[in-house]
């Protein structure tokens, strides 16, 4: 579905993102991880067109994307949620996700029709769809399901979901992850998964891939990620 070849970014001469190749398959949960600084975002924000690589090819459904603005990136079935929510405070909840459905999503004619589809998000993640609820009030855990119902009324094909666990306690982060899988298994959206916290991120993920100082440096299962002498090393120092 994705196929991303050689990618590079440098921001005034700093390499932030260095020859970047991977695969996603339709269907798939894949992690992306690494530490602080080793590109994670950067290569975020090239895929869903928030960024214009300085090199390399990023395909999508074997149709080249790399360079694309995001909401012709968005409107071709990719979207992403991001690390910090920033909804309209002044909108309610409908209101942010019809919004989305009707400026990101594909062949949205009317605003009934994105009504309908913002209904079934704010449904799907456990928020309230009537037209009264208002974002005052809402905690962390409820401003990433709003991130994320207002991503999946544009019915994308697939999905980047950026740190969706930041800032939950443990019972939100499971929660989270068994939605995650659900999207993936009732709706067929793939995912790619950007996250720091590897212990819940392991269990879900049917693959993951590693960066360090904007280089690959592991893809593979997360049974032998968990193994790899290198992912230990940027992730505990090289004394463990």
């Amino acid at each position: 579905m994705l196929s991303v070849k050689g990618i590079s970014k440098s921001f005034d001469g700093f390499l932030a993102v260095n020859r970047v190749s991977f695969d996603v398959a339709d269907g798939e949960i894949l992690g992306l991880i690494g530490p602080n600084g080793s590109g994670k975002s950067t290569t975020f924000n090239l895929i869903a067109g928030t960024l214009r690589p300085t090199a390399g090819s990023i395909a999508f459904e074997d149709r080249e994307i790399a360079g694309l603005p995001a909401h012709r990136v968005c409107r071709m079935g990719l979207a992403r949620t991001f690390q910090i929510p920033r909804p309209f405070r002044h909108l309610g909840l409908r209101e942010n996700v019809t919004l989305a459905a009707f400026y990101g999503g594909r062949g949205v004619a009317s605003r009934a029709e994105a009504e309908a589809h913002a209904v079934a998000a704010l449904d799907l993640v456990g928020l309230p769809n009537d037209a009264d609820a208002t974002i005052a009030g809402l905690g962390a855990a409820q401003l990433k399901k709003l991130e994320l119902a207002r991503a999946l009324a544009t019915r994308p094909k697939l999905l980047l979901a950026d740190e969706s666990l930041g800032g939950l306690d443990h019972a939100e982060m499971e929660r989270a992850a068994e939605m995650l899988g659900r999207i993936r298994r009732d709706l067929g959206i793939t995912i790619v998964w950007v996250e720091h916290i590897m212990g819940v991120l392991m269990r879900v993920v049917d693959r993951v891939i590693v960066l360090d100082h904007g280089e690959l440096i592991f893809e593979g299962s997360p049974q032998n990620a968990a193994k790899d002498a290198r992912v230990a090393e940027v992730y505990l120092g090289r004394s463990h």
